[in-house]
C-alpha cells in the first residue's frame, strides 16, 4: 500500500514537472527596462487663485499668481517687465533700474510707486497712507518673495476702494521639515552691482521662523546714480492650538539713491547716460510691524485679525529745477545754490478683522465673507526747507520749513460679499463696502494763508459690486464682474510738494467702476485666458504744463474730467516636450487698450480747452510680452521680448517735445532680455541675466512731478550673475 502511494506521488511530481517544462518552453521572457517618469517642475508658474484662501473670496474675479521661485528673471534687481511678464497689460514705469521700487499699473492708471494698487505683504497693508500719500515706499527684496498675488479692481470690495486692485507679496517661510536651514543668494553685475541676501528658517515644535537680511549697491546705468539698499525681516509663526495660530512680523527697508536728474530730448538723444544733477538724493526708510491671528472656529467658520503699522520717513534733498537749468557753482560765492529739503514722516495704523463662513440656503451652497477695517494715520509733511550748498546727502536746513503740515485721517470700512452656488456650474457674488471717515489738515505754509486750504475732508461713500462665474468643465470657466471704485483727493493733490506745482482750489474725489468678463482654460499643455475690461474714472486728476504770470514753468493739478478705458487682455502659453530631457514653453501676454477722455477740459492760460477724445496720458495702446524657454535636464534658457507702443505725457496729447522735456510724445520701444539658469546640485543654483540685450535706448514716461519733470532714461544693456545656496 505504501509503495502504491509512493509511486503515485512520484508520478504526480513527474507530471507536474513535465507540465511546467512545457509551459516554460512555450512562454517568451522579456527583460523590461526601467521606466523613468518625470515632469517639469513649475511647468506653468503663473496660475490663478482658488475659490477661497484664508478669509478671502476670489470666485468670479480675474486673479493671477506668479511663482517667483520658478522664474527665469533678474530677481536681484527685480526687473518688473520680467517678473510681471505673464500678467497682461502691466505698464512698467522704468526710470532708474535700481530694483528699489516697483512702479507698475494696469488698465490706463498711474504707475507711480504702484499707488493705484492696494499693496500688501502677506495680507498686511504697506501703502504708506491710503488717504494721505498711498505710494508703496516699502521695498522688500524679491529674493524673499515666494509668490505674487494680483487681484484686479473688481475684487476691491474686500480690501479697499482702489481702481487698480490688490498686489500681495507672499513671503517665504521656514522649512517645516527642519529645525534650521540657511539660504544665501549673492549677485554681481554691470554698473557695479553687488547684492547679498541671507536667510535662516525652520520649525521648532509649534514655532516656525524665518529671518533675512539683504543688502545691495550699484553705481547705476547713468552717471551720478549710485544707490545703497538694505532690508531685514523677522517672522515667527506660533501654532498655539489646533484652531488658533499667531504670527509676528517685523520688517524694514531703507535705501538712498543719488538721482541723476531729468534730461530733455536733445540731451537724451546725445547721451542717454548723462546726468544733469550730482547733488540730488532720495531716501525712504520704512518699518512694517504686524501681529496676525487666525482662528478656525469650526469646519465652516474662520476668523482672521491683523494689526499693523507703516512707520518711517520719505526724505529728499534736491536742486529742484527743470532740465534746462544748470546746477553750477556761482562765480561770486564760489558755492552751489542751496538745495530743497523735503521730509515726510508716516504713522499709519491699520486694524482689520475678517470672517469667512460656509453655509447653505436650502440646496444652495453659500460662502459669506465680511469684516471691518479701521485706519488711523498721521502724515507729517515738511517741505521747502532751505538746504545746504553741499553735494552729499544732508537733510539739515537753514531757518524754518516753507511747509510744515499734518494730515490726520481716521477711517472705518465695513465690507461683505456673499458667494451663492446656483446649481453645479453657476455662482454669483454680490457685495458692498461702506467707507466712512475724515481727514484733518493743520499746520503752516510760509507763503500761503492757512485759512484758505481745507482743514477737514470727509470720506463717506458706499461701493457695490457683483461678480460671478460659470464652469464649462473642471478646467474651463467664464467669469465676469462689475465693481465700483473710489480714489480720494490726497494730500499731494491739495498741497503739492514741488515748486513747479499748483493745485486747483476746487478739487473733487475721483470715482467710477471696473468691469471685466473673461474666459480661462487650464489644460495639460495649454493655458489660455482672454478678458474684456472697462474702467470708468470720473473727476480724474490730471496735470497741465503751463507758465505762470511771471513766465515761470508750472504744473497745474486739477480735475480734468472723465476718462474711459476699454480693452482686451490675452494670455496664451504652451508647454511641450521634444525628448524626455528636453522641453520648452512659449507664451504671449498682450493687452490692447483704448483710453480716452470724455467730457473733459483743461485750462491753458486764460483758455479752457476741450480734450474730449484725447488719449489718456501714459497709456500705450499695445503692450505685448512674448517669451520662449528651453529646458534641458537641469539647465534653462529664456528669451523675452517686451514691446510697448507710444503714449502721451499730457492730456493735451502734445507731440512736439517742450524745451525742458516735460511734455511730448513717448516713443514706442521694444526690449529683448536673455535669462539662463543651471542647477548645479540640490543645494546650488546659478542664474545669469542679460538685460536689454540689444542695448535699446528708451524711456517709458515723462513724469511731471517727482523725481522731476522731463525724461528719465531707462537702463541699457547690463549683465548679472547670481549664485543661490541652500543648506
Amino acid at each position: 500500500m505504501m509503495k502504491t502511494i509512493y509511486f503515485s506521488l512520484l508520478g504526480l511530481v513527474i507530471c507536474l514537472k513535465s507540465f511546467g517544462q512545457v509551459v516554460l518552453d512555450s512562454t517568451k521572457i522579456f527583460d523590461l527596462k526601467a521606466l523613468d517618469v518625470s515632469e517639469q517642475k513649475n511647468k506653468f508658474n503663473a496660475l490663478s487663485l482658488p475659490q477661497t484662501k484664508g478669509t478671502y473670496l476670489y470666485s468670479g474675479k480675474k486673479t493671477e499668481v506668479i511663482n517667483v521661485l520658478g522664474l527665469d528673471a533678474n530677481i536681484a534687481e527685480k526687473t518688473p517687465r520680467q517678473i510681471f511678464a505673464k500678467v497682461p497689460g502691466v505698464f512698467v514705469y522704468d526710470m532708474d533700474g535700481t530694483g528699489n521700487q516697483v512702479n507698475i499699473s494696469t488698465r490706463g492708471l498711474d504707475p507711480h510707486r504702484g499707488w493705484e494698487f492696494n499693496v500688501r505683504k502677506d495680507g498686511v497693508v504697506t501703502n504708506t497712507d491710503i488717504y494721505g500719500y498711498p505710494a508703496s515706499h516699502y521695498s522688500m527684496p524679491m529674493e524673499a518673495v515666494q509668490n505674487i498675488e494680483i487681484l484686479r479692481g473688481t475684487g476691491s470690495l474686500q480690501y479697499g476702494s482702489q481702481f487698480g486692485g490688490m498686489l500681495n507679496y507672499i513671503s517665504k517661510t521656514g522649512d517645516s521639515t527642519r529645525k534650521f536651514s540657511l539660504e544665501s543668494i549673492n549677485s554681481m553685475g554691470s554698473f557695479g552691482l553687488l547684492s547679498t541676501y541671507n536667510a535662516v528658517g525652520g520649525q521648532i515644535g509649534k514655532i516656525n521662523y524665518y529671518a533675512y537680511y539683504s543688502k545691495r549697491g550699484s553705481d547705476g546705468f547713468r552717471d551720478n546714480s549710485r544707490t545703497d539698499y538694505e532690508a531685514f525681516s523677522v517672522v515667527v509663526n506660533y501654532q498655539m492650538t489646533d484652531k488658533l495660530s499667531a504670527k509676528f512680523d517685523f520688517s524694514k527697508s531703507k535705501y538712498v539713491i543719488q538721482l541723476a536728474g531729468q534730461v530733455n530730448d536733445s540731451m537724451f538723444y546725445a547721451n542717454p547716460r548723462m546726468a544733469t544733477r550730482s547733488r540730488n538724493f532720495y531716501s525712504p526708510d520704512i518699518y512694517v510691524p504686524s501681529i496676525s491671528l487666525n482662528y478656525q472656529f469650526s469646519g465652516r467658520t474662520k476668523f482672521s485679525f491683523v494689526s499693523s503699522a507703516v512707520l518711517g520717513s520719505r526724505n529728499s534733498v534736491m536742486f529742484d529745477k527743470t532740465a534746462d537749468i544748470v546746477d553750477k557753482i556761482n562765480s561770486q560765492t564760489l558755492q552751489y545754490a542751496n538745495r530743497q529739503v523735503d521730509i515726510d514722516n508716516y504713522h499709519s495704523y491699520t486694524n482689520e478683522l475678517r470672517m469667512l463662513h460656509f453655509y447653505n440656503i436650502g440646496s444652495v451652497k453659500s460662502i459669506l465673507v465680511g469684516g471691518v477695517q479701521y485706519m488711523n494715520n498721521d502724515l507729517h509733511r515738511r517741505q521747502q526747507g532751505k538746504g545746504t550748498t553741499g553735494s552729499n546727502y544732508d537733510l539739515s536746513i537753514i531757518g524754518n520749513w516753507g511747509r510744515d503740515l499734518h494730515f490726520k485721517t481716521q477711517n472705518l470700512a465695513i465690507f461683505f460679499e456673499n458667494h451663492l452656488a446656483i446649481g453645479k456650474r453657476l455662482t454669483l457674488n454680490p457685495g458692498f463696502r461702506l467707507e466712512s471717515g475724515e481727514s484733518q489738515m493743520s499746520g503752516t505754509i510760509s507763503y500761503y494763508d492757512s485759512s484758505k486750504f481745507p482743514d477737514e475732508i470727509h470720506h463717506k461713500f458706499p461701493l457695490f459690486g457683483l461678480s460671478g462665474e460659470y464652469k464649462l468643465s473642471q478646467n474651463q470657466k467664464f467669469y465676469s464682474g462689475l465693481s465700483q471704485a473710489f480714489r480720494p483727493v490726497i494730500f499731494k493733490d491739495i498741497i503739492p510738494g514741488s515748486v513747479f506745482e499748483k493745485s486747483d482750489d476746487n478739487l473733487k474725489d475721483a470715482f467710477g467702476y471696473n468691469l471685466e468678463a473673461g474666459y480661462r482654460g487650464d489644460f495639460d499643455k495649454w493655458k489660455v485666458e482672454f478678458t474684456y475690461f472697462q474702467l470708468l474714472y470720473k473727476n480724474r486728476l490730471g496735470t497741465l504744463a503751463q507758465t505762470d504770470e511771471n513766465g515761470n514753468f508750472q504744473i497745474l493739478r486739477t480735475n480734468i474730467g472723465t476718462s474711459f478705458t476699454k480693452g482686451l487682455e490675452s494670455f496664451v502659453e504652451y508647454y511641450g516636450k521634444i525628448t524626455n530631457k528636453l522641453n520648452f514653453s512659449v507664451f504671449s501676454s498682450t493687452s490692447i487698450m483704448d483710453a480716452r477722455y470724455q467730457k473733459a477740459t483743461v485750462r491753458a492760460g486764460e483758455k479752457n480747452m476741450d480734450i474730449e477724445g484725447n488719449f489718456v496720458e501714459s497709456t500705450p495702446r499695445l503692450i505685448s510680452r512674448n517669451r520662449l524657454t528651453l529646458r534641458y535636464k537641469k539647465a534653462s534658457l529664456t528669451t523675452l521680448y517686451s514691446y510697448t507702443a507710444k503714449s502721451y505725457s499730457d492730456a493735451l496729447n502734445t507731440e512736439k517735445p517742450s524745451a525742458n522735456g516735460s511734455v511730448g510724445l513717448v516713443p514706442s520701444y521694444g526690449v529683448l532680455d536673455l535669462n539662463a539658469s543651471y542647477r548645479l546640485s540640490n543645494m546650488v543654483l546659478i542664474k545669469a541675466n542679460l538685460n536689454n540685450t540689444l542695448n535699446k535706448m528708451y524711456f517709458t514716461k515723462r513724469p511731471q512731478f517727482y523725481p522731476g519733470p522731463g525724461i528719465w532714461s531707462s537702463d541699457g544693456r547690463g549683465f548679472s550673475l547670481s549664485v543661490s545656496t541652500k543648506l
